[in-house]
């Protein structure tokens, strides 16, 4: 996406981490949110009534409640730079964030920080983008119906599409309680295991809808959380719809998704001044997002007792 810089800073040994969307212009956004277990910060700046027109970017991170703290480290890489709304003789950017709640993976005490923020705030670039288990994605988990003892690794996805002139491009960190399907076939990609050492995948939207119960390991909350990005000229409330519609693809991709225990969270950004339908737009930025989700997983890679799709 042009205008749009993604930098990723990774915890490999405690398993957590934060990716940072950087905009080269201010973007006009929004945000939707869904399920009963959002963590997030900076969300009155995409509020139509709120003075600030425009935001910065949008961090997502590991780390639970924690991982507020990598806003502030971007924020301060975004002054050294000047980037942020004008007041007086100063600036203050604007960054709203979303996080995953990763502390069952990993050491529990290892938590994205300020420097962390900073690092990826620093390593933004445009092009090519990492996937797997980078960044945010580091310590992100699926299929948790029997707790993490037989779930498996989650991720970082991305992928784009084209409306017209416009292009909306999807980044998705992915750790859900439910599964991951593939959202063309309806295939499980990764998910619920049948046993802690099992390969074979349970369904986990029809264990829940025969009397399943998620059990003490819903209580924290899991979370997929992501950012579309498009170069159509977008109003708050528009970038709120773009959202909206954007989650179309985590209901495609996700099984079940939006849960009481998860707190998913998709921002969207406008980046440029390309005229287009919102409506297709959205549709496009749906079937981002699915792909985005399935990516992630499927470039994830195994750790011990927590295998990633690549190894079914």
């Amino acid at each position: 996406m042009p205008g749009v810089r993604v930098g990723h800073a990774t915890d490999a040994a405690g398993l957590t981490g934060v990716t940072v969307v950087l905009c080269d212009r201010p973007a006009v956004g929004g945000v939707e949110l869904r399920g009963g277990a959002n963590d997030v910060l900076g969300l009155d700046f995409l509020d139509p009534r709120h003075l600030v027109p425009t935001v910065q970017g949008v961090v997502l991170g590991g780390g639970s409640r924690f991982g507020g703290e990598t806003v502030w480290g971007v924020m301060r890489w975004l002054e050294e730079r000047g980037a942020g709304f004008a007041v007086g003789p100063t600036v203050v950017p604007h960054v709203p964030g979303a996080f995953i709640f990763d502390l069952s993976v990993g050491d529990p005490k290892a938590r994205p920080t300020r420097e962390m923020g900073y690092a990826a705030a620093a390593a933004a670039a445009p092009g090519a983008i990492a996937e797997g288990s980078v960044g945010a994605g580091t310590g992100a988990s699926v299929g948790k119906l029997f707790g993490v003892a037989r779930a498996m690794r989650g991720g970082v996805g991305t992928a784009s599409a084209r409306v017209d002139d416009a292009t909306v491009g999807a980044l998705v960190v992915v750790n859900a309680v439910g599964d991951v399907r593939d959202p063309d076939t309806g295939a499980l990609i990764a998910g619920t295991r049948d046993a802690a050492d099992g390969r074979r995948l349970v369904d986990t939207a029809r264990a829940l809808r025969e009397g399943g119960a998620l059990g003490r390991f819903a209580g924290p909350g899991h979370t997929t959380v992501g950012v579309v990005a498009t170069n159509a000229r977008l109003s708050k409330p528009e970038a709120a719809k773009l959202a909206a519609l954007g989650l179309v693809g985590f209901a495609r991709a996700l099984s079940p998704p939006h849960t009481a225990f998860d707190g998913d969270a998709l921002f969207a950004l406008s980046v440029g001044d390309v005229g287009a339908d919102l409506t297709r737009l959205g549709l496009a930025a749906a079937d981002a997002v699915a792909r985005a989700i399935a990516r992630g997983v499927r470039a994830a890679t195994s750790l011990p007792g927590l295998p990633a799709a690549r190894d079914l």
